[in-house]
């Protein structure tokens, strides 16, 4: 069946859209491209390094000034140039047949934060924005994850109870105040945050504004641990420019 498919609709590459020879690949111009991200990093957010800089417990500066509200994140890939159309095409440009493939790498780059995890969990769009888009990426891509992992995904846990102004052209503060009290457990579900440890499913790490609020929100209703894994997350300046001027939540 998948062989009949691939004759009358080729698979594409997940960024640029020429033809490659399995679905859920990248063409080698696009392979070469990305900046996987791998030790040496920061213990806690993920923050690549230019060097070691003390081991695996190394923080950055940011981490050790404010420690977030998360324990760990960690991110496949830097959100630049060359991964923009991979992650703007799967959320905007209805590419969802790269989920799979996309949760492949999650499952890589989250391997240590799997390890420890009882529920898997997406960040919530609101109503408005699901019923508008008619997915929600971070579901799908938590859905998958769940599947290869064989960890438990609780789509439903955190509500997102407010529709939220798009965070593209906010400060790092006006981000924080944007996504204040915008979650909440789901009332059927909430009974599952107690005593779990919780891996949340983003798509991009930008501030941390969002993922922030939803650990403190899961930590406050009983969770003993929450992590973060995410697609892409900014590393340099020019594409935190970027993610304001494209990417909505």
């Amino acid at each position: 069946m998948a062989a009949a498919l691939d004759l009358v609709m080729p698979p594409r590459c997940m960024a640029c859209g020429v033809e490659v020879d399995r679905t859920g690949a990248l063409c080698a111009a696009c392979w070469q491209r990305i900046s996987f991200i791998a030790a040496p990093h920061c213990a806690c957010c993920g923050l690549p390094f230019d060097y070691d800089s003390g081991g695996k417990d190394a923080l950055c500066g940011a981490c050790i000034a404010k420690p977030p509200r998360f324990d760990r994140c960690r991110s496949v890939f830097a959100y630049d140039e060359a991964t923009r159309p991979l992650i703007l095409g799967f959320k905007h440009g209805d590419r969802t047949e790269n989920a799979p493939g996309l949760a492949q790498w999650l499952a890589r780059a989250g391997g240590e934060l799997l390890r420890d995890v009882d529920l898997i969990v997406p960040v919530p769009l609101h109503r408005w924005r699901l019923f508008r888009r008619r997915f929600n990426q971070s579901a799908l891509l938590a859905a998958h994850l769940g599947r290869l992992s064989g960890r438990v995904v609780a789509p439903d846990l955190l509500v997102r109870r407010r529709a939220t102004a798009r965070q593209g052209g906010l400060t790092r503060k006006g981000r924080a105040r944007n996504v204040a009290g915008a979650f909440t457990p789901h009332p059927a579900h909430a009974g599952q945050i107690k005593g779990a440890r919780i891996l949340l499913i983003d798509d991009v790490f930008t501030t941390g504004a969002t993922v922030g609020e939803c650990a403190r929100v899961l930590r406050r209703a009983g969770a003993v641990r929450v992590d973060v894994l995410t697609l892409a997350r900014v590393v340099k300046p020019v594409a935190m420019q970027a993610v304001e001027a494209e990417s909505a939540p």
